[in-house]
């Protein structure tokens, strides 16, 4: 027993459980278990953590740990009985974020920040081609073999169907598709936040990546990619990659990086251009006309400032369904800041912002064109936080591409693939 122990805990971290945790997207979400697998995977990558033993923390990981903590802690606030699965839900969603911040951290810093594009690189592929069969397909509505193993009626309640069922697009409380695509996720806004998420990534591989058919595909897939991002209508996705261009070009400027800067000039053209054959502004007028989003949105937020002063420290433990708002969603959804003050209180929010800020602080840090693209993710995250929910996959990838980001940081691999023009062996420590 020993000698096992002190095989694994020297012997390299293997890289396939986030290979099949974020490239087999299509397989998870065709069974219904793409929400279900995901704290499975997360309990897997903390084995294999724990069995190495003396892994180092990247940046920011005590602070989120603080975080899960006071999360785990106000569950006792929790009254239903309905909301307690939800809520240890969510729980699983942050701490399984955590192990893959951590095990890409440690991954990248024994071989190299380019290990970790194969698994972002094979979620973007997903997210794209699954984008295109909403669109082409929107009312594509199938039952899943998960579904199907389920009881009828816990299968059918809300929360529960939208998680197992696969849709090309949103649906409707009546069944009926909103035309917006969401798939591999059930709600667009999720589809959006991982794709404003996702693509300084993809610019980011591309950077770093030398010439041939591998750097082809990827700058191929931006602008195919571009079309179900526009047609998923998110103004909070526009927002927030806006932000994040603008973040990468002042940095540019100030760095003297001008082919970022024509890179980014470039992705504009393109975007202008679709918007030529996409009339996204004519559709979001459209959608904001027929809509009482922004109203309801308002509505819960107001509520959710209302109901705070009652439970400031631990919050209510999950979001709550109540009849003095104009939105059909329960207070403390809509947006995961008022998630998290709703339901954590708000130290907990506190803390959360933190994690944030400490993750922004550490890509500005990295210097070289691909880590400049790297540092706008942890901004375009929290940009989206008042709008948009980070609480299941799309928190993963946030916290992997986090992880690539504390490793890109420090000493030993500054000067590895992710600092690099081009993909190289990293760097031995002692060659320092």
């Amino acid at each position: 027993m020993s000698e096992y122990a002190a095989l694994a805990r020297t012997a390299p971290l293997p890289a396939w459980p986030l290979v099949l945790m974020f490239g087999l997207v299509p397989v998870w979400w065709l069974a219904g278990a793409f929400y279900l697998v995901w704290p499975v995977f997360g309990l897997l990558l903390a084995g294999l953590l724990a069995a190495r033993g003396g892994v180092r923390l990247p940046t920011g990981a005590p602070v989120w740990l603080l975080f899960c903590a006071i999360a785990a802690l106000s569950l006792v606030e929790v009254e239903r009985v309905t909301e307690v699965a939800t809520a240890l839900l969510r729980l699983a969603f942050y701490l399984t974020a955590l192990a893959v911040g951590v095990y890409g951290y440690t991954l990248a810093r024994e071989r190299g920040v380019r290990v970790l594009w194969l698994p972002l690189m094979l979620f973007w592929a997903s997210l794209a081609a699954l984008g295109w069969v909403g669109v082409l397909a929107p009312g594509l509505s199938l039952a899943t073999p998960v579904e199907r193993l389920l009881p009828h009626g816990l299968a059918a309640a809300p929360y529960v169907h939208d998680m197992v069922h696969a849709s090309g697009a949103e649906l409707r409380a009546d069944g009926v598709s909103t035309l917006r695509p969401s798939a591999p996720f059930p709600y667009t806004n999720l589809w959006g936040s991982c794709f404003a998420i996702l693509l300084p990534a993809v610019l980011a591989c591309v950077a770093s990546l030398r010439a041939g058919w591998p750097r082809r595909l990827l700058i191929l897939s931006v602008p195919l990619a571009l079309p179900p991002a526009f047609l998923t209508l998110n103004r909070g996705m526009l927002v927030s990659l806006g932000i994040g261009l603008v973040f990468v070009a002042l940095r540019a400027v100030r760095r003297g990086r001008p082919r970022l800067l024509a890179t980014i000039a470039v992705l504009g053209v393109v975007a202008v251009a679709l918007t030529w054959f996409i009339p996204i502004d004519t559709l979001i007028a459209a959608r904001t006309e027929t809509s009482d989003s922004t109203a309801d949105r308002l509505s819960l937020y107001g509520e959710v400032l209302h109901r705070i002063v009652d439970s400031p420290l631990l919050g209510f433990g999950a979001p709550t369904t109540v009849d003095t708002t104009s939105a059909p969603a329960p207070v403390g959804t809509q947006g995961q800041l008022w998630m998290v003050l709703y339901s954590n209180g708000i130290p907990a929010l506190a803390v959360f912002l933190g994690w944030f800020l400490v993750t922004v602080r550490a890509g500005l840090r990295l210097r070289r064109p691909a880590g400049l693209w790297l540092s706008a993710v942890p901004l375009i995250a929290l940009v989206q936080l008042p709008f948009y929910g980070l609480n299941y996959q799309n928190l993963s990838v946030l916290f992997l591409v986090a992880g690539a980001i504390a490793a890109a940081a420090t000493p030993r691999v500054r000067r590895a693939a992710i600092e690099r023009a081009a993909v190289r062996p990293p760097v031995p420590v002692g060659s320092r």
